[in-house]
């Protein structure tokens, strides 16, 4: 759980979000961190007519079977979305946002830490005299 607070935090921030996307296209898993943001994209829209579009092309993108970028989620959770495509809410993906961010948690983020990204961040932040969000 505690690396999940971290990534919260580093998540939060402009810079550590740039530091972690870029660490992850490095290891060709930025599909992961792109259904993130384009969920928290998609949470804040509020015209129904671009929440039935933006749900379709997550879906298209990330979601659907053999999808070009395919996150790594569970069928029961795949279907379920599936059958929320013909009326999508706000939350429709939150399940699959979850497991999202518990995979990167465990997995991407730990490997994170211990990459020249993360050192090169770091080295930004001190510099600059942030230190507070640096937490894990």
């Amino acid at each position: 759980m505690e690396s999940y607070e971290s990534m919260g935090k580093l998540l939060a921030n402009k810079d550590g979000l740039a530091a972690f996307r870029d660490f992850l296209k490095s290891e060709f898993s930025d599909e992961n961190i792109e259904f993130w943001l384009a969920c928290e994209d998609f949470k804040k829209t509020k015209i129904s007519s671009q929440l039935a579009f933006k749900a379709n092309k997550i879906y298209c993108e990330y979601i659907k079977a053999e999808a070009p970028r395919e996150v790594n989620i569970d069928h029961k959770t795949r279907d379920l979305i599936s059958q929320k495509m013909s009326q999508p809410t706000a939350n429709c993906f939150d399940d699959a946002q979850e497991l999202i961010v518990c995979l990167m948690a465990k997995d991407s983020f730990p490997r994170f830490l211990r990459s020249e990204y993360y050192k090169e961040l770091v080295k930004k932040h001190q510099n600059d005299g942030q230190k507070r969000w640096l937490s894990f």
